[in-house]
């Protein structure tokens, strides 16, 4: 497959990755001053792994949930998966489509996971090799380790469970689209035309999560993808409605483990 470079999507020379008689399927993608691009709901046989070397963040929304890719990290889409996918800004990133049965270590749900060094080369060296590469050999050892890289990947907490009931999706909505509007659950529940118990009662049951939970994991999400597009600390932390830049830092660092600045830092490859 390719390394597709700025060239807009009806323009690619396509060739739908489950039609290839490979075990894994890889391309690379090189968009530098495209727009946005959005990808309409979709599935493939095959898994699915996206990585973002450098640039903005992806998003995808996969049945039942959204997710967000900062750079140095990769998608897993098991195969058969229903996905719509976002990028936005400019990014370099490697895709490999794997048929699910060659190894029964791969994920079996959809998942971020870190990608080590050792995986970002791997997964740039099978996008270089061509669509229908010889088998056996050292192709067939650089895809043997390459499978053992994913399996072992570590997985990260950048999921957003999406409801599915109409009422609770709305308020989705509102919120993805009001994220500084701090109200109680009660005046959330009122918007949507329930009481606050059937709301607590209806997004634990949807999404596992509490009213509470799920806000602030939808301003996880949010302040990944923002800060991945260059937004400063101090303008997330205003466009998610809070206080001061403190209590936002101190809501990442407990969801993440660590600061904003150093979670970019370590996906740009910088120090901090």
């Amino acid at each position: 497959m390719p390394i597709f470079s700025d060239v807009a999507p009806n323009d690619f020379e396509w060739v739908e990755p489950d039609d290839l008689p490979r075990p894994v399927v890889a391309f690379g993608i090189d968009k530098a001053s495209l727009g946005d691009i959005e990808l309409d709901s979709h599935r493939h046989a095959k898994a699915q792994i996206m990585m973002v070397q450098r640039g903005g963040a992806l998003s995808c929304e996969v049945e039942g949930g959204l997710w967000i890719v900062p750079p140095r990290n990769a998608l897993w889409i098991p195969g058969g998966a229903l996905h719509a996918i976002r990028m936005t800004g400019a990014i370099e990133g490697y895709n490999a489509f794997i048929d699910p049965a060659i190894d029964a270590r791969l994920p079996t749900t959809c998942c971020v996971v870190s990608v080590t060094p050792l995986l970002r080369e791997l997964l740039i060296r099978a996008a270089h090799l061509p669509a229908l590469y010889e088998e056996d050999g050292v192709n067939t050892r650089l895809m043997a380790v390459l499978l053992d890289e994913i399996a072992a990947a570590k997985v990260e907490d950048l999921h957003l469970p999406m409801p599915a009931d109409p009422r609770l999706r709305r308020i989705a909505e509102l919120m993805m689209a009001m994220p500084a509007d701090r109200g109680t659950s009660d005046a959330w529940a009122k918007r949507a035309g329930l009481s606050e118990r059937t709301l607590a009662r209806l997004i634990h049951r949807e999404t596992g999560m509490s009213f509470g939970r799920w806000r602030q994991q939808l301003g996880v999400v949010l302040a990944v993808k923002w800060l991945a597009g260059g937004t400063s600390i101090q303008q997330v932390a205003a466009d998610l409605g809070y206080e001061s830049v403190p209590s936002f830092v101190t809501m990442f660092r407990k969801a993440l483990g660590t600061s904003p600045g150093r979670y970019m830092a370590e996906r740009h490859g910088g120090r901090v």
